[in-house]
């Protein structure tokens, strides 16, 4: 019998209740005053500042699914395993159970509760090196457990490390799970070292037990976490005994809309991957545009990649023989499907299809566009398109290499591909060195900065509502030691009396030296305190308040000062639209 998502999800969180975890709901697809990444792209993201220390209300195990986009693979998708979106199912431990429980706990659920065979597990530990040992005590539990000592691979720091998020900050080895997907059984040597091609991981468990210096130098953690991730699509296909994700009944509503509006197959070898992409792409533009903050399509931040993943699922679109507009319809399937998991879909879906609509409706002009540059160039060349031109295609009007193939093919002409791959790298190293320049630093460097600049965002907060509109929310911020940046809803340009009178408000409280006070609550509790919430978990039986004197409430994971007076002067640069009805201000603390 078929296996589906929703089963998956409620045997691993009724699994982990079992275990006294304590199930939280997804936290939003941007991460909250986290400049180091546009992203989630781990349950453990909404979690540093409990794993760096931090009580949490729910107490020191929790378990959840989150929903993730992860971008460093996104030319990956198209093969049977990758994709920008996923869920990402996740256990934790704050200082309390370490690794023979997550181990022998993660054993239990894949071989009794999913009903994997034990000689289809193998799995991978740290090797060691000059940071920290062998860990042979991993190893050792799996071996108890009943896993051969053939299975197990120690491997390098690359591959069974996880950590720290940024420069500095907990870090530790990790043991993967992997799932023998091979035509028979594995033979007695083969594990996933020596054999990659036939094991396909399925779940990590990472333990936190060291804490990595500005000097480089790594100490054992006094609190040491567990941190846990078991992708949902890529399990799904496993215990359903498939090789191929897009298979499975997650994707399976979203392919017969694709192939019902191509009239072409899946299974037909010249479209799948092109189908896999439209699928994965659109999907991931869904939840994106779906997320509460209602970020549109642009060319800066997320805003880009949203961008981006539309204009590719158009592009294979074309190459299947799609020439209408068809990626609403497309979206529109996947909030059927994941609706009643993720209410904020059908919440924004006028939000999603409009803007969807109007992504596609502007990236056809640009392929017009496109294809008359192909022209003119399959013109200007005799029997080859050189690597120059076919790069100018793809970085100026979004060309891949095979719909420039496929259009020179037409024409009776060929493509110089290796040339082109050999561009599309060294545009890849200027890209990735460019955003390591803007991601440096990281989670766990929560500075006294900006802890200063957290806090003002919640003065901010009420002095908006108490001098413009008392219907102001929060629609998003984001913290870098430099500034801060607040979102909010409103449909107006703020006038230069209205933001000195909003600095003003807030530099008079910040006078005031009110003192800031933690609580923890219950969640109705907070609301009927009038506590304000950007996103509350829609499982939490508790949350964490913070009450500047009798200034403000707000539902909050931290991290704050402990008296008003310690934030200094507020002073804000600049106000701006970043979309219709949002309004963003930066600021600076001095």
């Amino acid at each position: 019998m078929t296996k589906t998502r929703q089963e998956l999800i409620k045997k691993y969180l009724d699994f982990f209740k079992s275990k006294n975890h304590e199930v939280l709901g997804s936290a939003s697809l941007i991460p909250e005053n986290d400049p180091s990444i546009l992203f989630t792209t781990a349950g453990m993201h909404p979690l540093v500042p409990y794993l760096i220390g931090q009580k949490h209300p729910l107490g020191k195990r929790v378990v959840s699914v989150q929903k993730c986009i992860r971008t460093s693979d996104i030319d990956e998708v198209g093969d049977a395993f990758h994709h920008t979106f996923f869920e990402m199912l996740g256990n934790w431990s704050f200082g309390d159970y370490f690794k023979k429980d997550a181990i022998e706990w993660s054993f239990e659920f894949l071989t009794r509760d999913l009903g994997i065979p034990v000689e289809k597990l193998g799995i991978s530990v740290f090797a060691g090196d000059k940071d920290a040992p062998k860990d042979e005590e991993s190893a050792e539990i799996w071996k108890k457990l009943g896993i051969k000592k053939e299975r197990i691979t120690y491997l390098p720091k690359k591959n069974n490390w996880w950590g720290p998020a940024g420069e500095t900050g907990p870090c530790g080895p990790d043991t993967e799970m992997f799932y023998y997907i091979g035509n028979d059984r594995p033979s007695k040597e083969s594990n996933p070292g020596n054999d990659e091609e036939n094991w396909c991981e399925i779940w990590n468990d990472v333990f936190m037990q060291y804490n990595k210096t500005k000097e480089g130098k790594y100490k054992e953690l006094k609190n040491k976490n567990v941190d846990t991730g078991m992708g949902v699509e890529r399990t799904l296909a496993v215990i359903n005994g498939l090789k191929d994700n897009y298979e499975t009944t997650i994707f399976n509503p979203v392919i017969k809309k694709i192939e019902e509006i191509s009239k072409k197959n899946y299974n037909d070898e010249k479209t799948k991957r092109s189908i896999r992409i439209i699928a994965d792409h659109i999907r991931s533009a869904t939840f994106i545009l779906g997320d509460e903050k209602q970020i549109p399509p642009s060319n800066i931040d997320q805003g880009y990649v949203i961008r981006r993943l539309i204009r590719k699922a158009i592009r294979h679109g074309k190459l299947i023989g799609i020439e209408n507009d068809f990626t609403a319809k497309i979206a529109n399937v996947v909030i059927e499907l994941y609706k009643e998991d993720y209410d904020e879909l059908e919440n924004n879906k006028k939000f999603i299809l409009d803007e969807m609509q109007k992504e596609e409706e502007r990236f056809r002009e640009t392929l017009e566009r496109g294809l008359k540059e192909f022209d003119k160039i399959a013109k200007a060349d005799e029997k080859i398109i050189n690597a120059k031109d076919a790069f100018i295609l793809y970085q100026s009007f979004g060309f891949p290499l095979e719909m420039t193939i496929e259009l020179a093919k037409e024409k009776g002409l060929e493509v110089d591909a290796q040339g082109f791959n050999k561009e599309y790298e060294l545009h890849q190293d200027v890209s990735r060195i460019g955003s390591e320049k803007k991601f440096k630093g990281g989670l766990g460097e929560i500075s006294y900065v900006t802890t200063r600049l957290h806090t003002a965002t919640h003065l901010l907060n009420q002095a908006l509502r108490n001098v413009i509109d008392p219907s102001i929310k929060q629609k998003g911020s984001n913290i870098t030691p430099e500034r801060l940046r607040f979102d909010f809803n409103y449909d107006k340009k703020l006038t230069d009396k209205q933001l000195k009178d909003v600095e003003d408000e807030v530099n008079k409280v910040i006078n005031l030296g009110l003192n800031i006070e933690r609580k923890e609550i219950n969640l109705d509790e907070a609301k009927r305190l009038g506590a304000q919430a950007l996103f509350v978990d829609k499982y939490a039986k508790k949350v964490s308040v913070y009450i500047v004197g009798d200034y403000s409430k707000e539902v909050c994971a931290g991290p704050h000062v402990n008296n008003t007076i310690e934030i200094g002067k507020f002073k804000i640069l600049k106000e701006e639209a970043v979309a219709a009805g949002i309004r963003r201000i930066k600021a600076i603390v001095e």
